[in-house]
């Protein structure tokens, strides 16, 4: 086990996609995913006994950047869905989230991040 890579987030994350699809095919009696369940575990092993450390810290680098920007757009949501004080928008020009008061008509609103103006109704 000298010089492999071992296991990370990204080699746990294909397990657990495998155990899902393994789970779905006992459930739903498709043989479909239980073939499709082998890719991400046959890939996982790969992954789990590679002696090339660096292409899979690599690998594992660009997993976790994307599921933490997928973790800050879950948490996005969850706070627009819950908070009932104010209003979320999104920059036109640079597509960054921005919030203001419920109830105060139509105002205007000035992106922080670029400083663009424009108009909604709150």
């Amino acid at each position: 086990m000298l010089n492999r890579a071992g296991f990370d987030a990204y080699t746990m994350f294909l397990f657990c996609v495998f155990f899902l699809l393994r789970s779905l095919a006992i459930f739903t009696s498709q043989a479909i995913f239980f073939y499709i369940a082998y890719i991400p575990f046959v890939y996982a092993i790969y992954r789990f006994f590679s002696t090339n450390k660096l292409k899979r810290q690599l690998e594992n680098s660009r997993f976790l950047t994307l599921f933490q920007s997928f973790k800050q757009w879950l948490h996005l949501r969850r706070t627009m869905m819950t908070d009932k004080q104010h209003r979320y928008f999104h920059c036109p020009t640079c597509n960054k989230a921005l919030r203001v008061p419920r109830g105060k008509g139509k105002i205007q609103v000035t992106c922080h991040y670029c400083g663009t103006i424009f108009e909604e109704k709150s």
